[in-house]
């Protein structure tokens, strides 16, 4: 089994900042990318960024100029800095880990809410 230990999220105003961060332990030691979505009842979940452990990153266009996504000094741990945090932000953010040998396997974490409200 893959755990994720997901922490940071909660109410925050708008234009303020917040920092989530995961961790992925378990069987699995090594993954090809870490990343964080986020989830809005009734809507698709949606890519907020992701990191590669070769340190690309994808973010969407919408967030590129506000959050940064970053690897900890701990082993298999991403962090996701938000600035300038607006409404539209709110949701559950759940942290992604894909593994990548003969085929790509997806896990997720349980989430953390973030709520950007005044």
């Amino acid at each position: 089994q893959v755990q994720f230990e997901e922490s940071g999220g909660g109410l925050v105003q708008p234009g303020g900042s917040m920092r989530l961060s995961c961790t992925a332990s378990g069987s699995i030691f090594s993954f090809y990318s870490m990343g964080w979505y986020r989830q809005v009842p009734g809507k698709e979940r949606e890519l907020v960024a992701t990191i590669t452990s070769g340190d690309s990153k994808n973010y969407d266009l919408n967030v590129k100029d506000r959050f940064t996504i970053s690897r900890g000094t701990t082993k298999n741990t991403v962090h996701l800095q938000m600035n300038s945090l607006r409404p539209e932000d709110t949701g559950v953010y759940v942290c992604n880990a894909v593994v990548i040998d003969k085929y790509r396997d997806d896990y997720w974490g349980q989430g953390t809410q973030v709520t950007v409200s005044s």
